[in-house]
């Protein structure tokens, strides 16, 4: 009998039968989207798994109670503001209970005490609020920015012995100005030293210079995700606070780091003026701080110092080949480095046509000015991968040819170039030489293993090659690595859960991600649908997604899709056409 160690929650819907009795269909609509919209989405997002769903509420498990509380306390504080300006009978409100402790798997199930006590809290929970056992309260005191009162002992149903409550004081729900969709989650306290580095500060008054300042980030986040000993937040999530007077104490909080690198660039002519400055996100204080005057062409001299400085203060061990991986540097050439920012800038605001053609004609410049450097090819190669899947200006050979051409001329260079791995893993996949994809994916993980999108694309790969039990722990660690994670990574979520059979999972992912972007993921979702045998949940999905994208075709879909086993992508091929879909 397998045994394990898990925080239990348990919500449910306060007076659900006397909501359906008075409007059946409006209730369960209702429902239905605060599932859809909130509930699910929170859950997942804290890395919780769905273990059981009844008709009005649900059981789900997670690996750290706080984790548990932070969901909870994010649903009920959703649930306040998507109740707000409803007719009191049309108010949803639910109960939540809490409970770690040890549990019995019975196959998709949990048994046991631990299971059965989060669901009598649930049942003494105030309406609106949330319940938590003694356990639970000293594992998240001062980690969850909530207040708990202490209830007494409660002596709760078919429960041998009472049991200490804790209750969520509702004005921590109420009080608070939050919106309908859930934020991500903060992520606790990891056991590596942790770091975000937040945009530095253009300070020079010409707009065309934040690409510099924004240049000097990257590359310090790039190199400090090369370092096995240090967790650094990804620029996607560190980014969301460009612009913003920030709360350094708050955004730690927010990403779950204990430390944030802030800074400022002010560029006139050829000199340079960088301040730096490290804070512990707990108490406030200045661990360290510098400023560099240098002319512009130290730029890269300074990145290294100031690498090197960070990994000292926060007490980061480097192995001989980490020492190695610390000095390099996107190019030599301030111009081609410009360049490269200005490009990679637009390739993240969307994978599209236009801006891949864009960013591929200012990388073409930059390369005029630094043929050798590994980054610019690396990135270059990209743009020819995604014309190679999808096709949109050369012949998939000549496109293969090209980003292979560029990937190599990176790997030349620096043969643990993560990026020039991932474009070979990539350009393998598309060939179908999967030995090789995997291979160089796998290789890109373990020189950047603190890289969010490396971790992200390698989950993508394993998957389509066959490997999706490997692939679930990295999509999971590119989440943790960026708290604010594109949407994207929630179909790559949802697919690795699919693809080793923990449907629910999948499904809440695919409707966090269309939640996100508008109905990306609703063809996941439909073959989802089809797999656990839900017909019309996958035709009425069908229906909405032709309603968002009009020239879909499932050939056309077939064209971008590749998977080791080819009899895999016919059945998929087939769920579609089966849902209605063109």
């Amino acid at each position: 009998m397998e045994r394990r160690l898990a925080a239990i929650l348990a919500l449910d819907v306060v007076g659900f039968s006397r909501m359906t009795s008075q409007n059946e269909e409006g209730t369960l609509a209702a429902l239905k989207a605060h599932r859809r919209d909130l509930i699910d989405p929170t859950l997942l997002a804290a890395r919780g798994r769905i273990i059981k769903s009844t008709g009005d509420g649900l059981l789900a498990e997670f690996s750290s109670s706080v984790g548990a509380v932070r969901s909870a306390v994010m649903i009920q504080q959703g649930m306040t503001a998507r109740n707000a300006g409803l007719a009191p009978d049309q108010r949803m409100t639910l109960r939540i209970g809490i409970h770690v402790g040890d549990v019995v798997v019975d196959d998709a199930d949990l048994l046991g005490d631990g299971v059965n006590i989060a669901a009598r809290l649930e049942g003494v929970s105030a309406p609106g609020g949330v319940a938590i056992s003694e356990d639970v309260w000293r594992q998240v005191q001062g980690k969850v920015g909530a207040a708990f009162a202490d209830a007494g002992e409660i002596q709760l149903k078919n429960i041998g012995r009472p049991v200490r409550v804790f209750q969520l004081e509702i004005a921590e729900v109420s009080a608070l100005d939050v919106p309908a969709q859930p934020a991500n989650l903060a992520v606790p306290m990891p056991e590596l030293p942790s770091l975000a580095v937040l945009p530095f500060q253009n300070m020079s008054g010409d707009p065309d210079q934040e690409f510099f300042a924004d240049g000097l980030v990257e590359d310090i986040i790039t190199t400090l995700s090369k370092l096995t000993g240090l967790r650094v937040i990804a620029r996607n999530s560190s980014f969301v606070y460009k612009g913003q007077s920030v709360d350094v104490r708050e955004a730690g909080k927010q990403l779950g780091v204990r430390h944030v690198l802030e800074g400022s660039v002010r560029r006139a002519g050829n000199r340079i003026r960088i301040t730096c400055q490290l804070i512990d996100t707990r108490t406030g204080d200045h661990v360290w701080a510098e400023r560099y005057d240098r002319s512009v062409d130290d730029i890269f001299a300074v990145q290294d110092e100031i690498t090197l400085v960070l990994a000292t203060e926060m007490q980061v061990k480097l192995t001989e080949g980490e020492q190695a991986r610390r000095h390099y540097t996107t190019s030599t050439n301030v111009e081609a480095w410009t360049l490269w920012m200005q490009a990679l800038s637009l390739y993240r605001t969307a994978v599209s046509k236009d801006n891949c053609s864009r960013a591929l004609a200012i990388l073409r410049k930059a390369l005029q000015l630094d043929p050798d450097a590994p980054a610019l090819n690396a990135m270059a190669g990209l743009m020819h991968a995604a014309d190679a899947r999808f096709g949109w200006w050369d012949d998939r050979p000549t496109a293969i040819a090209k980003g292979k051409e560029l990937a190599g001329r990176a790997l030349a260079v620096d043969p643990e170039n993560p990026d020039a791995h991932v474009d070979f893993a990539m350009l393998g996949m598309i060939e179908g030489d999967w030995e090789a994809a995997i291979a160089h994916v796998r290789k890109a993980t373990e020189c950047s293993p603190g890289a969010a999108d490396a971790a992200m694309m390698a989950s993508f790969i394993l998957c389509c090659a066959g490997h999706p039990q490997e692939a679930v722990p990295l999509i999971e660690r590119a989440m943790q690595l960026s708290p604010h994670y594109p949407a994207n990574y929630l179909g790559h979520l949802g697919n690795a859960y699919r693809l080793t059979g923990r449907f629910d999972e999948a499904i809440a992912a695919f409707k966090a991600f269309d939640a996100r972007s508008a109905g990306f993921g609703l063809t996941d979702l439909v073959i989802a649908y089809r797999q656990t045998e839900r017909p019309e949940l996958a035709r009425q999905t069908a229906e909405r997604f032709l309603g968002l994208r009009p020239t879909f075709t499932v050939a056309g879909w077939r064209n971008t899709q590749f998977r080791r086993n080819q009899a895999q992508l016919d059945a998929e091929v087939g769920m579609l056409q089966a849902a209605g879909l063109p």
